[in-house]
């Protein structure tokens, strides 16, 4: 959207006399693309930090932490690092593959012990809701637990199992980076429109040159001896 030169963001402000009116309304558009870009991208990013900040304030308040009961013993340190099919992988690997399901409600929740190291497996456990209806899913447990070891569980105001919610400095890096993809996101459309705009303006501007050219070229071809 920029010119060319020193002075490629000025000429077209300046007076010429061969400055068409063309010129004059690419010079308006170019401001006004600008203006809107900027305007658009910094709203809509500023609005998407509030908005992802807010929700994760939010669960920062509202999911607590929750005692839950191993109901199953929990397989031994080799089941870490081997997935049921016995292929090997890691402990991201299969959290994310699985996940922690709540039986009574049939809502899946995600893996729970999160920095627990590679020690932790996949475990059957058993909490109570705060209606005090007992709940059963899966979550990270140490390797080995024993039936009835106790574990730490995050849960939301339903008694879901829930993921660990982040730390507030987690939260700022989260929203700053989802609001700046937001942003980017909405100022790529004025600045589109803006370009096919200006694309639109300059064939129409190279018509009329050759326009103009098709009307001089032959009185030119005359004087020349």
């Amino acid at each position: 959207m920029g010119f060319r030169g020193p002075g490629g963001w000025l000429w077209r402000w300046r007076r010429n006399p061969l400055k068409r009116r063309a010129d004059a309304v690419d010079a308006w558009v170019v401001l006004g693309v600008w203006l809107l870009t900027v305007t658009v991208g910094v709203l809509a990013g500023w609005s998407g930090v509030r908005s992802v900040r807010h929700g994760l304030d939010q669960e920062r308040e509202e999911w607590r932490p929750t005692v839950a009961l191993v109901t199953q013993k929990a397989p031994g340190p080799a089941s870490a690092t081997t997935g049921d099919d016995g292929s090997a992988g890691d402990d991201a690997t299969a959290g994310d593959g699985d996940g922690a399901r709540d039986d009574d409600s049939g809502d899946a929740g995600a893996g729970q012990g999160r920095g627990r190291g590679p020690a932790s497996v996949w475990g059957e456990v058993r909490w109570s809701a705060p209606d005090g209806t007992a709940r059963t899913g899966r979550t990270r447990v140490a390797s080995d637990s024993a039936v009835g070891a106790a574990v730490t569980v995050w849960t939301d105001p339903a008694g879901r199992l829930v993921t660990q919610p982040p730390t507030v400095n987690q939260a700022r890096t989260r929203s700053l980076a989802i609001g700046g993809l937001v942003g980017l996101s909405a100022a790529a459309v004025p600045f589109a429109c803006g370009r096919l705009l200006r694309d639109r303006l300059e064939r129409r501007r190279l018509k009329q040159w050759d326009v103009e050219w098709a009307r001089f070229d032959p009185l030119w071809g005359r004087r020349t001896p």
